[in-house]
């Protein structure tokens, strides 16, 4: 496994990224998630057909405008009953559905009750009276969901949910840094397992990361496991970043060149970028920022058209509401994401499987973690990554 020192220096008014490449100790083969796995049937994971009917067309007809721009209206009848259905689920259990911002509109318009980023919504869901929280992402979000909220049940639609930069460091990884960088903080991207979490001094997210690395107070930090988060973060700091060479399936495909037939397809068009994308595409960009702070920027700019340099059900979700602005599709879908459906997410709720549990060996290391992060951003102010309550019901 490689590691990068960062640093950045200033010449001009411009930002140039030093990395000095060094081999780590040891060489291991790529880690898979370490998550629960479970062999199901087609029957175990379908549930029965439900019928669309007058109470059903009731129930559901004040939610269709909120789709309306992205789901055909002949699709809404296979897909309101399940709406209805996990609706009165949600109700009849006492849970609550937290929705990332890279589900598919049906979910995140029509039954979350939190959208937004993982930590937020699992800050959200603990502020609620909830029982149950269903996790409408992927597994460590279930596992911070879990962290935040330790007395109440989370519910993951799909345990085999995972993501790319979760599986490519371990906790014996950091402490492995740790034993090569003595006494250098370990800044850790909430895009990872509790197990991590718990190796870790303090969490960032994408929106808040330059504040965290600079609210410790020190000349260097190492920073896990996105490489180009790090990168991204290394030119907006003089703070030095160590850098794990975790990265992201789906934001490291896009690429400068892609933006530039963009531009040339679309003249005028306002392109902007997450920070797991590789540096280059930043530079590229018109705006970088959390999913979260795009989402934002394009509610309080309306351009007239604009790529979103994300996981592509991000640009169907704001699409949905913002009809007035054209969205230029790169669709770079997350295998991890998509395996959340309505069917899946129906099923786990009727039958409360695929509860999410963390060791208590490590839970209150990885909690207390996240919860730094929560005070220094608070301290800071930082911006971004805010949850939006939305009401599922009509």
């Amino acid at each position: 496994m490689l590691i990068y020192s960062i640093s950045k220096t200033a010449k001009a008014e411009t930002h140039t990224t030093r990395l000095i490449l060094s081999l780590f100790i040891t060489e291991r083969p790529r880690v898979e998630m370490e998550v629960p796995m479970i062999e199901t049937t087609a029957a175990d994971r379908t549930p029965a057909p439900l019928a669309y009917t007058d109470e059903v067309r009731k129930a559901t007809d004040a939610l269709y405008p909120r789709v309306a721009g992205v789901i055909p209206a002949i699709e809404w009848p296979s897909i309101a009953p399940l709406i209805k259905a996990i609706n009165d689920l949600k109700a009849e259990r006492n849970a609550v559905i937290l929705a990332h911002n890279y589900m598919t509109p049906d979910i995140f318009h029509c039954v979350a009750d939190f959208v937004g980023d993982s930590l937020q919504l699992a800050i959200e869901a603990a502020r609620s009276d909830a029982d149950v929280i269903v996790q409408a992402g992927v597994h460590f979000m279930a596992e911070t969901s879990k962290l935040m909220n330790p007395d109440k049940t989370v519910l993951i639609p799909d345990l085999r949910a995972g993501c790319s930069l979760a599986a490519s460091i371990t906790g014996r990884d950091v402490r492995l840094l740790r034993e090569r960088y003595p006494g250098v903080p370990v800044v850790t991207y909430v895009n990872t397992s509790a197990d991590v979490k718990a190796e870790s001094d303090i969490c960032c997210t994408s929106a808040n990361a330059v504040e965290i690395v600079e609210s410790l107070g020190v000349p260097r930090v190492l920073m896990i496991p996105d490489e180009y988060l790090a990168r991204n973060v290394a030119r907006q700091t003089d703070v030095e970043i160590i850098a794990w060479k975790g990265r992201c399936e789906v934001h490291e495909r896009f690429s400068a060149a892609e933006i530039r037939a963009y531009r040339e397809a679309n003249p005028g068009v306002i392109v902007l970028a997450h920070p797991e994308c590789p540096p280059e595409v930043i530079e590229e960009a018109d705006f970088a920022g959390s999913t979260s702070a795009m989402i934002g920027y394009v509610k309080e700019r309306t351009p007239r058209q604009v790529v979103m340099l994300t996981e592509c059900s991000m640009s169907d979700n704001v699409a949905a509401e913002l009809p007035q602005t054209e969205f230029i599709r790169p669709c770079n879908l997350c295998p991890h994401m998509k395996r959340i459906t309505l069917a899946n997410i129906y099923d786990c709720l009727l039958r409360m499987e695929h509860e999410v549990s963390v060791d208590p060996a490590i839970a209150d290391r990885a909690r207390g973690a996240v919860e730094r992060m929560i005070a220094a951003s608070a301290k800071t102010k930082a911006k971004g990554g805010l949850a939006r309550a939305r009401s599922a019901a009509a």
